[in-house]
């Protein structure tokens, strides 16, 4: 096992993987912009380095300034979290060629799953059905012909990344031109990759995604679905597992499969299987996220699995030590996304408890957000019994959380949640604009 990690991250996940590395007696390097010095990662962790400026790019993204800073600081693995570097294959393969482990895939399977035509090849001979969509689009002339080949209504998709950046609906041909540039713009910006793809747009869906980890040694499991349908700019804002939409005799089947297409493509690591689910009960496999993911919570309140530690664990080498007949799957658990809505200062906040109450966050007294980074301020999770004593858990947690200084979207989660498409659970993509 390990015995120094620096994580390459900040905000709420850093803080996530510090505690993480504290409960396995773990040392922790932080790393920092100048925008988040003060920063409650900063403060947790056992050592902090600041690696440059507060944009992204002179920060975050600097690889050559990360894998400095753990060399510098006798850091035997980084873990990049999600976002940023953390599906960036080059910098996975810097790590290695340093000395360094990175605690995700290896560069050679990232490589190999950026390429969307392949990955989809790979999970249509496992038996999964795969949106129709094209490679990485080298211009906007071939764009246009492949838009016209799938068919309108289409989507225009980053290759890299995730987090609904550079993803853009294209309903008919005279929208393209402007979307492309709008898309491949975003992308570069946010992944500096400003790649992107093309797939076949099917309506109505819902948005369902499959946790799987699997180790060094063969062993895969699948730790059920999220339901992430609740978006607004392909950005989600409430997730909750197990997925109202999805059936016993369908989750089975699902799972299966996807356990069997993530031993086909030699996996190993935390990952995510994303699907649409249309009005028939089909799954159309869209991506897969070779990171952790934002609401990976969800997942871990229901199962009671830790992820973070086991995606250290498999970095290791150490093998899973519960099967697929291990993972418990009762109950329900509900995550809303907790946003700014403007910059501001903390002035005050005050966090719900109670049993089965999480909130994610990197909020303390005097925190600032500022312009340079994403919006989220943390993720309240709740687990209840049924899906509808979580839904009263969450109401009430909510209507406990108090952020004072940040303008947040805690009254807009509170009215989506009382929303009565919501609580039946019978909503898809299209929920928040009919709102």
């Amino acid at each position: 096992m390990f015995s120094k990690i620096l994580v390459a991250n900040r905000g709420e996940i850093a803080v996530r993987i510090i505690r993480a590395c504290k409960e396995m007696g773990i040392s922790t390097v932080a790393v920092y912009s100048e925008a988040d010095r003060d920063a409650l990662h900063v403060a947790l962790a056992d050592q902090a380095c600041c690696i440059g400026g507060p944009e992204a790019s002179e920060s975050y993204l600097n690889e050559k300034q990360i894998i400095s800073a753990a060399l510098l600081v006798g850091a035997q693995a980084i873990h990049p979290g999600y976002g940023f570097l953390s599906e960036n294959a080059h910098f996975a393969r810097m790590c290695r060629k340093n000395g360094l482990v990175f605690i995700g895939p290896a560069p050679e399977s990232m490589e190999k799953l950026s390429d969307k035509a392949v990955l989809k090849e790979l999970i249509g001979s496992t038996g999964l059905q795969v949106i129709p969509g094209t490679k990485a689009l080298p211009d906007l002339e071939e764009a246009k012909e492949a838009a016209e080949k799938t068919g309108y209504p289409v989507m225009l998709k980053a290759c890299a990344g995730g987090g609904g950046r550079g993803i853009r609906l294209i309903q008919a041909a005279d929208e393209l031109e402007e979307n492309w540039h709008q898309a491949t713009g975003e992308a570069l910006g946010a992944f500096g990759d400003g790649s992107v793809y093309l797939e076949k747009y099917i309506y109505p869906a819902r948005h369902v995604e499959l946790q799987v980890l699997a180790d060094e040694h063969g062993d895969v499991v699948c730790l059920g679905e999220r339901d992430c349908s609740v978006q607004r700019r392909n950005q989600k804002l409430i997730e909750e597992s197990p997925s109202p939409a999805v059936n016993d005799c369908q989750r089975k089947q699902i799972i299966a499969k996807a356990v069997e297409a993530v031993k086909k493509i030699g996996y190993v690591g935390a990952g995510t299987l994303e699907f649409l689910l249309d009005k028939f009960g089909n799954f159309w496999f869209m991506e897969m996220n070779v990171r952790l993911q934002v609401e990976h919570c969800v997942t871990e309140m229901l199962t009671g699995i830790d992820l973070v530690k086991w995606q250290i664990r498999i970095a290791a080498g150490i093998p899973l030590n519960f099967t697929q007949a291990d993972i418990p799957m009762t109950g329900s658990a509900i995550e809303c996304r907790i946003n700014a809505k403007s910059c501001g200062t903390l002035k005050m906040l005050h966090v719900p408890g109670g049993p089965s109450v999480r909130f994610d966050t990197c909020l303390i007294e005097g925190t600032q957000v500022t312009p340079y980074y994403d919006s989220l301020l943390g993720k309240l999770i709740v687990y209840a019994k049924t899906r509808e004593e979580a839904l009263r858990k969450l109401r009430a947690a909510l209507c406990e959380l108090v952020i004072e200084g940040i303008p947040t979207n805690i009254e807009e989660q509170l009215s989506i949640i009382a929303d009565d498409r919501f609580v039946s659970g019978d909503y898809d993509l299209t929920f928040m604009g009919s709102r």
